[in-house]
């Protein structure tokens, strides 16, 4: 989430090296960013957190790392704790000239939580890592002009991949993770005529398949009759950046 003053890195999951290049990938400056937000701590959130913040800090500049306040303690930083900022799940505050706003999503983690981003008079939300969609995320995903949504896995792809069943049940459960068929019903029933682009992200790279995705996304869309830009975020590489 960038404006021409403000520069967001959502979530740090991947290595510093992997994240750097991918930014670079996209004509992005890894020094360009201003702080980084945290949807949760599990590790494929997480993981490069610590070494990316030290080189984000490593100087005059000061990049904060925003955490919501269960979130926080459960964050291991190693020797070097960069500058943190905590917020409560549900608070909306600004980052530059970005007003974010958090809201509460149903997962198995300590405080997960979605962002929605205002600024120069777009919306821009993003939520993954849920079991479902209750009415209560539905309502803070209104309105958005680009709409970043879970899409994680094909269920039968999951029910007889390689994951051990309780991990499949996990996933599958109230508190695990979208499938592609609730992604799907999302677009069918409650996509927002606003919506111009949606990105269906946080596919599973052994339980889903991008042209899986594509093509059931594809099908809600037409059967809406919307216009909507439907992206799919490739977890082996960056997706191309959408822009206003």
């Amino acid at each position: 989430m960038a404006t021409s003053r403000t520069r967001l890195l959502i979530d740090a999951g991947l290595s510093r090296r992997e994240t750097f290049e991918r930014l670079q990938a996209i004509g992005v400056d890894w020094q360009s960013i201003d702080a980084i937000l945290i949807t949760h701590e599990h590790g494929d959130h997480v993981a490069g957190l610590a070494t990316i913040s030290a080189k984000l800090n490593d100087g005059a500049r000061r990049v904060p790392a925003f955490l919501s306040r269960l979130t926080a303690p459960a964050i291991s930083w190693g020797e070097r704790v960069p500058p943190i900022e905590i917020f409560a799940s549900g608070e909306s505050f600004t980052i530059g000239d970005i007003e974010v706003s958090s809201f509460t999503i149903p997962h198995d983690a300590l405080d997960p939580v979605g962002f929605s981003f205002r600024a120069e008079g777009i919306k821009i939300s993003i939520v993954t890592d849920l079991g479902y969609l209750p009415a209560s995320v539905r309502l803070h995903l209104a309105g958005s002009d680009v709409l970043l949504l879970e899409s994680n896995h094909d269920l039968d792809m999951l029910k007889v991949g390689p994951y051990p069943w309780s991990v499949k049940q996990r996933v599958m459960g109230r508190m695990g993770h979208l499938s592609n068929d609730l992604a799907c019903s999302f677009i069918r029933e409650h996509l927002d005529t606003r919506t111009s682009t949606i990105i269906l992200g946080h596919l599973s790279e052994h339980n889903n398949h991008p042209a899986i995705v594509e093509q059931c996304a594809a099908q809600a869309l037409a059967g809406r009759e919307l216009f909507t830009r439907l992206m799919i975020a490739d977890p082996r590489r960056a997706t191309e950046p959408v822009t206003y």
